[in-house]
């Protein structure tokens, strides 16, 4: 009797014991199954949506400086610009080729340097040099989005919005250009007609020999 008793209190003491709850309790939290899994779904948060439902035109004008203006109404918006310190005749060059102008001048705050590309007196070209200390790429991406829309095509070097007539780009490391399609790509096409007839005359020179 007296070790059935013994034995009685023994197992009562095993049961109230620290680690035989502990397992009691951890038996009772795991599942009937090893192999059963729960699945757990963590949503990314999403990403603001900041192109507009309808998206401006895109420009073709920066400021008072405009695609088409003729050299002279340029070099006046620049002038009376306080954003460029623009000094007349000294920031214009004339190119050896096809009638070209270029105007480098150097700008202030946001601007670094801004570049002008005319042909038969009318430009066709504007880039913007941004100072990367004042201005980053990001801010300016993020401008062009709600305004302009999806870029039409992205790149590590730039970003390109474009339509039928204009072409706008986000340059790496920050430039940003305006290009006249128009004249743009009729200059690349007088160009490989140039050079094509330039293969052909040397192809008839050197059949001669």
């Amino acid at each position: 009797m007296q070790s059935f008793l013994k034995a009685d209190n023994k197992m009562m003491k095993t049961l109230k014991s620290p680690l035989f709850l502990g397992l009691l309790l951890i038996a009772f939290l795991c599942p009937v199954s090893a192999q059963e899994t729960f699945d757990v779904i963590i949503q990314e948060p999403q990403k603001p949506h900041l192109a507009p439902e309808t998206p401006e035109p895109l420009p073709r004008t920066y400021r008072e400086l405009s695609l088409g203006m003729g050299l002279d109404d340029l070099k006046a918006a620049l002038q009376k610009d306080s954003l460029f310190t623009f000094r007349g005749d000294r920031d214009v060059s004339f190119l050896p080729v096809r009638e070209q102008t270029l105007i480098e001048t150097t700008g202030l705050s946001f601007i670094r340097r801004a570049f002008f590309q005319l042909v038969d007196g009318k430009s066709f070209i504007m880039a913007f040099a941004l100072d990367t200390r004042l201005v980053d790429h990001y801010s300016v991406f993020t401008s062009f989005v709600k305004k302009y829309g999806e870029p039409s095509a992205l790149s590590p070097s730039e970003t390109v919005w474009e339509n039928d007539e204009t072409r706008v780009s986000i340059e790496r490391p920050l430039t940003v250009k305006y290009i006249d399609k128009a004249v743009f790509n009729g200059l690349i096409d007088e160009s490989k007609a140039l050079e094509s007839r330039q293969l052909f005359l040397r192809q008839e020179f050197l059949n001669d020999f």
